[in-house]
């Protein structure tokens, strides 16, 4: 048994109902690599051993990866780390190696571990990576009532380790990386498959490893998420544009960023500001000068980078009436729930009752509410609600892609707000 083993099975899991932590807990040790720092895997000769390493292991593998979120375009991997009993761990350059769909194969039948697992599934189906099975050790963690899930938390509360901060927002794309980046990357799967294992035991002393399950297998079975309508309308301080002819400059200008920074691979952020983009079309600049006036279009932007801006807002001034975006997307589901008691008040107070209830059920079984079941679906089934019966409700929640377990411990709620 490995000392991170022995410390796993020696330590207690602190979820809701346990008694009061002493208020000066021994410190705790920083986590160290059991063999090193790996080198970066960055040739097919190297990703080939690899891969040899890791279809003869054995057990579960965990898996991560690091995005430059915030520094490149879009929302690819620029590292890779895994974890197997038998192959060690590994640390994989998907830049210098942008297929890892052989290593997919070799490890697809073993079941995944990762720590919120949607956050990186997108960038590793990307390189030819998805899981058959996973373990979401953050879900995991949100199931079985923890009130920290990130990763240092559960590691520290679980397993008794500190692992090292500090590097998980710093520009993954950078070459070479340095050597305390990669560290920190390695150590992010050091002790993955034994929290997992210390999470399963904990989920199922409370009963809910059966609805963990079913959970990992939706997130696994999902398919990618189709590609946003008018994307251009989450531009933070959105709110504040009223007119059509503002959403007009703010839809041009979005566009003309986005173009740019797709051509240099960079972060939207970077080229032009959302708070930018806004003061843009609150006050729709009628040339260059005014436009330079304005917040987030000063000095340091070169004449032609104000040229392109200007003229993005120009095209929104002189799209005719017709063709100005309307005031909001049309609504795919109910509107908003402030707006229910003038709309429906009937539906507002099946809403009401049915909140009440589902929170207080969340409560008892020390669980996220949303995880219970998402709120989009409580809503949907309050405002077009179907006939107050354990059957219709069912197969309304079951419709709205509520897993068993929710459609089991949530239905006889629903049945109780819709008949009121």
């Amino acid at each position: 048994m490995t000392d991170a083993q022995k410390t796993a099975e020696d330590s207690t899991l602190r979820t809701p109902g346990d008694a009061t932590e002493d208020p000066r807990p021994a410190p705790v040790p920083l986590l160290e690599p059991r063999e090193g720092i790996p080198p970066v895997t960055a040739t097919d000769e190297d990703l080939a051993q690899v891969v040899a390493a890791f279809a003869a292991g054995s057990g579960p593998v965990a898996v991560d990866a690091e995005r430059a979120s915030g520094y490149r375009y879009g929302q690819r991997a620029y590292l890779v780390q895994l974890r197997r009993e038998g192959a060690g761990s590994v640390l994989i350059d998907p830049v210098a190696c942008p297929d890892l769909s052989a290593l997919g194969e070799a490890i697809a039948d073993a079941e995944w571990v990762l720590h919120a697992a949607t956050q990186d599934l997108p960038c590793l189906r990307d390189i030819g990576m998805l899981p058959a099975s996973l373990f979401d050790t953050e879900l995991a963690g949100r199931l079985a009532g923890f009130a920290r899930v990130g990763l240092g938390a559960m590691v520290e509360n679980v397993l008794g380790y500190a692992l090292e901060k500090g590097h998980s927002a710093v520009d993954w794309s950078t070459r070479p990386l340095p050597e305390p980046w990669l560290r920190y990357a390695a150590l992010d799967v050091e002790l993955l498959v034994d929290l997992r294992d210390a999470l399963e035991e904990e989920l199922d002393r409370q009963g809910k490893l059966d609805w963990a399950r079913q959970e990992f297998a939706a997130i696994a079975a999902a398919p990618p998420a189709p590609p946003r309508k008018d994307p251009w309308r989450r531009t933070s301080g959105m709110h504040k544009v009223r007119r059509r002819r503002q959403m007009a400059v703010v839809r041009e200008l979005w566009t003309a960023r986005d173009r740019v920074a797709q051509k240099r691979d960079v972060s939207p952020g970077k080229v032009l500001g959302d708070a930018a983009i806004v003061e843009a079309a609150l006050n729709v600049p009628p040339n260059v000068h005014a436009l330079t006036a304005l917040s987030g279009f000063g000095h340091r932007m070169g004449r032609r980078q104000l040229e392109q801006w200007q003229a993005a807002v120009d095209r929104a001034r002189a799209l005719p009436e017709s063709e100005l975006p309307q005031p909001g997307q049309p609504l795919n589901g109910p509107p908003p729930p402030r707006a229910w008691a003038d709309k429906d008040p009937a539906a507002a107070a099946r809403l009401s009752a049915a909140r009440a209830a589902v929170t207080a059920l969340a409560e008892e079984l020390h669980l996220p509410q949303e995880n219970l079941i998402t709120p989009d679906t409580v809503r949907r089934v309050c405002w077009e609600p179907p006939e107050a019966t354990e059957q219709a409700v069912s197969e309304a929640l079951a419709g709205y892609g509520a897993r068993p377990w929710q459609v089991e411990l949530v239905t006889p709620l629903l049945v109780r707000a819709l008949s009121q």
